[in-house]
This record gives C-alpha cells, structure tokens and sequence, in this order.
C-alpha cells in the first residue's frame, strides 16, 4: 500500500504575510511550497533608505532558498502566478502549473496613483528594490546634471525635489533625503548654492501622519521644516508632468523629481486571478481570512479586506499576523476544527525623522525626540531577517552617525523604473 501524500499547502508571496505563513507551517505533517516572481525577501520599512543612499539594497534582502534551508517540509519555486482553475485547485504560472489543497494568497500591494493624470508615466515609486535603486541613481545624477547646468531655471527645477505623501514613507524618505542633501552631497558639491535646493513634502489632508495622535503630526511637521524641508498641508496634486506637478488649487511647481508615497492598493494579482474585490483593489475574505465560497483559500496581508467596521492599516504587522493566523487556521482544518476569527494586536507605530528624532505611538502612549529614535533602531533591527543584514545595516547607521557621510552614494546601472 502506498504511503499517503501529505496535504499541499501553496503560499503566494514571500513578503512578510507569506513568509511568517510558511514559517508557521514549518516541521509540521504538511508540503509547504512558496511562490514568488523573485528569489528575495525584502524588508520594506527600511526601503525608503536604499533610495536615500544610506544603505545598500542587499543590506534589506534575504535569498528565500536560505531562509527555507532549514525547514524540510517547505520548498520554493520562483515564479510569476497569472491565473487559478478554482475547481481543480491548480494555479496557472509562467511554468508549470502547481496543485494545492489550500492556497494563502499574500502578493502584498502596489503604489495607488488616485486616478492622478501623469502619476504613473512620471513618478518614482518606492514598492521595491528596483524602484528605490533607480530612485537614488536618479537624485545623484540630477545634482550631478546640475553642476554642469549654466541655466539657473533648469538647475532650479533639477534642484527641487517633491514628495507625494505625507504619511510614514514620506515622512522618513523626506527627512532621509534632507540630510543627505544637508551633509554629503553639500560636500560633494562644492560649486552648487544649495540655497537653491528645494525639498517639498505634499499631503492632502489636514496634517502629516494621519491616523497618529495630533502631537506627534505637530512633532513630525516641525521636525521636517527644521531639516528645511517646505511642508504643504491640504495640497492634493491635479496632475504630473515630465518636469512639473500641478496642485488642485493651480499651482504649478517645476521640478524633475516627484516620488509618490500617497498610498497603496491591492496586488493587481487579486484582480488576475478573478477574485472579487473592494476599495482598494482589496479582496474581500471572511472574519477568518477565508475567501467566501473557497474555504480553502485564504488571503492574507494588503489584498486583504476582512470583514467588519473600520478598515487595518496596510503594514507590515497585519500581515504577520494574517499570515500566522491563516497558517494555523489550515492546520487546524486538517485536525476537523472550526477555524479562528482574525484579531487585529496593534504592536504601534514608530516613524523616524532623520538623526535623534522620531515619533512613537505604542501601548496608547505617545513618544517623540531622541528615545522614539532609539526605540525604532532597535525594532527594525530586531525584525530584520538574518544577522548579517543587521550588522551590515548597523554599520552603515554608525558610520553615518559619526561621520555624517553616506558611503552609498554610487550611480549603478539599473533598468528604467519611473512609472512602473
């Protein structure tokens, strides 16, 4: 008699949601088989300083096939989903197809542009490595273009940097670029009057930051203009040009460089895969993280949407927890029990704002200045995956700190990705 196979549980996406799913399902009587279009996790909170030439884009990724080395039961195949036979249980890639008896979804999301004329043709996006390399290759090379330009309007509007977002990405990219500018670069390039140098933050809304105490969206604003970055609240953006963006109100503001942090939405594979969504490009799943009418498939991190009053925030935190929850969810179908509801434990919020300062919002306490700052070092270190990345991202925050020089500022080739 032939040994029975074990359930075949697929995980779609390596990112934080698919990757604590897999870590879950690790050593238990169970296949485990990750998919993924890339061969790398990366750890996007510290993304935006890849773009600002602070650390090194392999100080924030880890190779899958290492992080799954020790798991015997969990393999990796990298490969791009494109669509799913819901009765068959098999999902269609750019190989060969791949059979499951429960699939959890978690591709994570993509930049939300609003609808905005011009956004996707002509803004950097920071949603990966690719993007935040060409984003630093791009600041580098127009103070690079600058110090050749004879026209003062040109070289103005190379000069001028605008940030699309006044959220937690905004803000820390804002602050980050406003150092770089400040320190290295201001002595890279001696010949420039960095008077001319202009750093704007935009944000629709009322305040910076929202959604966190209004303290600390004070704190956070006057930290930003203290770095000498031009704070503009309740300035929602028309449309982008090549070398402009035009705000609601009429202005126009040239510049050659617009990066949108405005937000995200839904994986566009939710839509692939005719799944039915929501706001947001997001797919609707139950209190369980199931997908209604396909108990079988869960969906976990920003292509969620569950159930019930209010909306989670598309951080990182969720998707650990979904994942984790998904996870142990199947294992429980397996032994016939009914499966858990989704809790939401909300571990804070942490935001820096360049050197000694940052904003913290945990155990409904709020925290801003040096110890906020010293709080989100050590916590994005923690959750950084392997020890090597942590020393190497380590070092590259000591050196900064102590010497005020950024060692990354190199302008590698790399594929076109404005508008991507």
């Amino acid at each position: 008699m032939g040994k029975r196979r074990r359930p075949r549980i697929v995980v779609v996406g390596a990112g934080f949601g698919g990757l604590w799913a897999v870590r879950t399902l690790a050593f238990e009587p169970v296949e485990v088989l990750l998919v993924d279009r890339r061969n790398h996790h990366t750890f996007f909170p510290l993304l935006y300083q890849v773009a600002a030439a602070e650390i090194e884009p392999e100080a924030i990724a880890f190779p899958i096939r290492g992080l799954l080395r020790r798991f015997p039961n969990v393999g990796f195949e990298m490969a791009e989903v494109r669509g799913i036979d819901l009765t068959a249980r098999r999902l269609e890639t750019d190989g060969p197809p791949i059979d499951y008896d429960f699939l959890i979804l978690a591709p994570g999301s993509v930049a939300h542009t609003f609808g905005v004329p011009g956004v996707a043709e002509h803004a950097f996006f920071l949603k990966d490595l690719d993007q935040a390399v060409a984003l630093r290759n791009h600041i580098l090379s127009v103070f690079e273009r600058a110090a050749r330009e004879p026209d003062p309007l040109r070289r103005r509007r190379l000069l001028t940097f605008v940030i699309v977002g006044g959220g937690p990405t905004g803000v820390e990219f804002a602050g980050a670029l406003a150092e770089l500018i400040a320190r290295p670069l201001r002595r890279d390039f001696p010949s420039l009057d960095f008077r001319e140098v202009r750093v704007l933050l935009l944000e629709a809304m009322e305040e910076v930051l929202p959604g966190l105490p209004a303290v600390l969206s004070a704190y956070a604003r006057e930290r930003l203009r203290h770095l000498g970055v031009e704070v503009r609240r309740r300035a929602p953006v028309a449309a982008v040009g090549p070398d402009w963006v035009r705000l609601q109100d009429g202005e126009a503001i040239e510049t050659a460089t617009v990066v949108w942090t405005a937000g995200v939405r839904g994986h566009p594979l939710g839509a692939a895969l005719g799944l039915p969504l929501g706001p947001g490009g997001r797919a609707p799943v139950t209190p369980t993280l199931q997908v209604p009418g396909h108990p079988e498939i869960y969906v976990v991190g920003d292509l969620a949407l569950p159930e019930g009053p209010g909306r989670l925030p598309m951080v990182a935190p969720v998707a650990i927890q979904q994942g984790t929850l998904a996870a142990r969810n199947i294992l429980r179908a397996l032994k016939g029990r009914p499966p858990l509801p989704f809790r939401y434990r909300d571990p804070g919020t942490l935001v820096t704002i360049g050197r000694n300062a940052a904003v913290a919002h945990v155990f409904g306490r709020a925290f801003t200045g040096f110890a906020a700052w010293l709080l989100w070092l050590g916590v994005h270190l923690i959750r950084l995956i392997g020890m090597r990345n942590r020393l190497v991202v380590l070092s590259g925050w000591a050196w900064d700190y102590l010497f005020y020089e950024r060692a990354v500022r190199l302008i590698l080739p790399s594929p076109p990705v404005r508008g991507k």
